[in-house]
């Protein structure tokens, strides 16, 4: 009996053996290709010149050189979208068009609005804040997308625009038309 209990723990032992050298011996599986990258979206690039698109276009007076206008705006980077300011809900921007108060995107992309529109611009560094940015919130060399309101043309010299209606003086148009 004692001779069956032994041959009985050689035999388990024996293929306990042969199946993980079994094992052992396996056939190695290719390795699997290395998947490529989800395909990214091209980067826009960075646009040379100011770009400006007219959302609305206004019916009041035309900006021009000069004069003092207000306005409402949310400036975001192009690249990452990060709104890093805005006058939406506080009290309107005002600055004297072309005279440098501003950034040139702005005197450049501001100049030609009427009153009561509104207008996305896209602005190269070279027209904004430069290589140096304005550190924290725009880095160096950052394309600006601006989102500007006109509200009003402030003083006594703005002229309507041809066929526009004379917004100073009876106040000035706080919204655009609703379409």
């Amino acid at each position: 009996m004692m001779v069956i209990r032994r041959l009985g723990s050689f035999v388990i032992l024996a293929l306990g053996v042969a199946t993980t050298a079994a094992c052992e011996n396996k056939v190695p599986e290719p390795a699997a290709e290395p998947r490529a990258a989800a395909p990214r979206e091209p980067e826009k690039p960075e646009p040379a010149d100011l770009i400006k698109e007219d959302i609305t276009v206004g019916t009041g007076a035309e900006a021009k050189e000069g004069d003092k206008v207000k306005v409402h705006y949310t400036g975001r980077l192009l690249k990452t979208n990060f709104m890093f300011d805005s006058s939406v809900g506080k009290d309107p921007f005002e600055f004297e068009l072309g005279k440098g108060e501003v950034i040139k995107g702005w005197d450049l992309g501001v100049a030609g609005m009427k009153v009561g529109g509104k207008r996305k611009l896209t602005i190269p560094s070279k027209l904004g804040y430069g290589d140096g940015g304005s550190p924290p919130k725009i880095p160096g060399k950052a394309t600006l997308v601006f989102d500007v309101e006109l509200l009003e043309i402030v003083g006594e010299d703005a002229k309507p625009a041809e066929g526009g209606k004379d917004t100073k003086a009876k106040g000035a148009l706080k919204e655009a038309p609703k379409k």
